[in-house]
């Protein structure tokens, strides 16, 4: 790689992409990633080859694109807000994103984009109108922002698959930047810390191939002779294609002409590498802040933290990733007007929802604390409305003032058969 990166810039001065941050990165990938320490090649497509990764990238990119991604309208003063659903973006960003895919598939793409490579970018498509009629996504390691040389405005450029590139400018490309210092691109978890998941992938090619020799470590094959080159390698082939190899395991090993094997290599359990791979994992769910239990490692999980920690996902992980998307899409995709009474907002309680009985209880105290209608529960859990007097608000009688509850109690809307309890 060291020999192909002078190569690369040389194209990129040739290609008058000087402007580029970091110009060269999406032709770095091309020839096969940046090599880490432990000799693998790492990018963001590979690195999900690693189970951890791919099941990180997949939680974190699912889990915000399953819940609701509402437009709402601020009502008059002390009236709330409803459902802004004759908004061209209300239907884009929950239903129908393009042509060619759902809003789920979207967001979908867009999120994992944003975790793996640190921006999400789409081109926002409009009518003659200039009204939005869909958003496409584009590729990360293909887009990126640079200013006009004359201008110093704000523009973007994408590399085309016949590999030309165009221009985008601002008000057609919503781009949403993950964690970075200059505050227009974001830095690529997966490029910070590749390191760490190439650790996690040499680990993983080792086991694969310690049992593709039969779980056996390398050895020595001893030959009382000097053997001819031609002699030595139809040895070598004989031996490997009747003992390595897993439907080759615990043969019984034959030795001819006074041959001796002798085994080299420290084995798995030695090295730690059952350790080493558990680690490795754990490292890979603190970058991405997933709980271990939810990208299927159950070993530190009990049946009193799992509920917890699902709920610390939704806090501390999922809500920033929420308010990020929120807030980008509140200053790209709305104008100035717009802004003053519409807002983008994730709907996360569904996703904070506890148990049948938690809930319930819940329920319970917001209904007879008098701040919810019954009928408002049972919408919550997609229930049709009773009757209208379930739209009644309940008072709690116990913590009124005592003169005022003898009087109600002396009332004439006192029931029959009740007795005062003045």
């Amino acid at each position: 790689m060291n020999i192909i990166k002078p190569l690369i810039k040389k194209v990129v001065r040739s290609l008058n992409l000087s402007g580029i941050s970091d110009p060269e990165q999406w032709l770095v990938d091309t020839f096969g990633g940046v090599r880490t320490a432990t000799g693998t090649n790492i990018t963001e497509i590979t690195a999900l080859r690693n189970t951890a990764v791919y099941a990180c990238v997949r939680i974190l990119s699912e889990s915000l694109a399953s819940v609701p991604f509402l437009l709402l309208r601020q009502e008059q003063k002390g009236k709330g807000t409803s459902h802004a659903t004759d908004n061209p973006w209300y239907d884009i960003l929950n239903s129908v994103a393009n042509s060619e895919m759902t809003a789920f598939t979207l967001r979908e793409t867009m999120m994992a984009h944003l975790v793996s490579w640190g921006n999400a970018y789409a081109w926002i498509e409009r009518d003659r109108y200039q009204q939005p009629i869909g958003l496409w996504p584009l590729r990360p390691d293909r887009t990126w922002p640079e200013r006009d040389p004359t201008t110093k405005v704000l523009q973007y450029k994408t590399v085309l698959p016949n590999g030309g590139w165009i221009t985008i400018p601002k008000e057609d490309m919503w781009h949403i930047p993950g964690l970075g210092f200059d505050g227009l691109k974001g830095y690529s978890p997966i490029g910070l810390c590749r390191e760490a998941i190439g650790m996690a992938q040499a680990t993983e090619e080792y086991g694969a191939r310690f049992f593709s020799n039969g779980a056996r470590p390398a050895g020595i094959l001893k030959h009382p002779k000097t053997l001819s080159e031609g002699a030595q390698k139809r040895l070598r082939e004989g031996f490997e294609e009747k003992y390595t190899g897993l439907t080759n395991a615990h043969k019984m090993m034959i030795l001819e002409e006074d041959m001796s094997y002798e085994a080299i290599g420290l084995p798995p359990e030695d090295s730690q590498f059952m350790e080493t791979r558990r680690f490795q994992i754990e490292e890979i769910a603190r970058i991405f802040r997933v709980p271990l239990h939810m990208i299927g490692d159950l070993e530190h999980a009990t049946f009193s933290n799992i509920e917890h920690q699902s709920l610390e996902f939704v806090k501390f992980t999922l809500f920033p990733w929420a308010v990020r998307w929120e807030q980008s899409a509140n200053f790209k995709l709305l104008g100035p007007i717009d802004r003053k009474t519409l807002l983008f907002k994730h709907s996360l309680a569904e996703l904070e929802r506890g148990d049948l009985k938690s809930r319930y209880d819940a329920y319970s105290i917001a209904i007879n604390g008098g701040w919810m209608f019954p009928n408002e529960a049972r919408l919550t859990d997609d229930l049709d409305p009773l009757p209208e007097e379930l739209n009644t608000l309940r008072a709690p009688l116990q913590s009124l003032p005592a003169d005022i509850a003898k009087a109600y109690w002396s009332s004439k809307i006192t029931p029959k058969g009740d007795t005062p309890n003045a």
